[in-house]
């Protein structure tokens, strides 16, 4: 895949299918450290030893959407080719965790890409599934969490035209803000686009 918020909304998606309520992403970005470090959790069905030891096959999978689980065998690809590694817990009953790392500045790294789109997918998707969404570059940090905003919400579902694409401005000026250098409070760029 051409960026790595492809794969992040695969496994999101393997969290709804496997009956999450509530899912959380974490990306963390160090420069320091030249580390990426990508978490998804899910309270799902979660899965027991067998399942977990074929689960990155890629001719493995408990979808029925689909015949092949070239998923999570992609993603612990795309991680390895980097000097990272994909690493996975889950417990029947209790859900799943994957957490993906790469070197950060690794030649071989897709970017994280529209990460904005993959959030906004996830939540449009169905049954409606909660998400916890925090991304931290360095020393700053984003958090967003569906709870909250429908607890503001009321009756509007998130998939409201205007709700969406309230969604889509605050979560793109959110990130847009983590990868400006510390100290600038606008891009050159953005007085032309006003």
């Amino acid at each position: 895949m051409r960026e790595l918020s492809l794969h992040i909304l695969d496994v999101l998606q393997n969290g709804r299918e496997a009956g999450a309520t509530e899912v959380r992403l974490t990306i963390d970005e160090d420069h320091s450290a030249d580390r990426l470090s990508v978490t998804v959790e899910d309270n799902g069905r979660g899965m027991n030893e067998e399942i977990m030891e074929r689960v990155l096959d890629p001719f493995f999978t408990t979808r029925k959407t689909r015949h092949v689980g070239l998923g999570l065998p992609l993603f612990a690809a795309a991680a390895q080719r980097c000097n990272g590694n994909l690493k996975l817990e889950s417990h029947p009953g209790q859900g799943t965790r994957v957490t993906a790392t790469f070197q950060l500045s690794h030649i071989d790294r897709v970017p994280l890409g529209d990460i904005t789109g993959t959030v906004l997918s996830f939540l449009m998707g169905d049954p409606p599934c909660d998400l916890v969404y925090v991304h931290r570059c360095d020393r700053q940090e984003f958090c967003l969490d569906t709870r909250t905003v429908r607890q503001e919400l009321g009756d509007v579902p998130l998939s409201h035209p205007s709700v969406r694409g309230w969604l889509r401005e605050y979560i793109t000026q959110e990130e847009e803000q983590l990868t400006r250098p510390a100290g600038v409070t606008q891009r050159p760029d953005d007085k032309a686009r006003r």
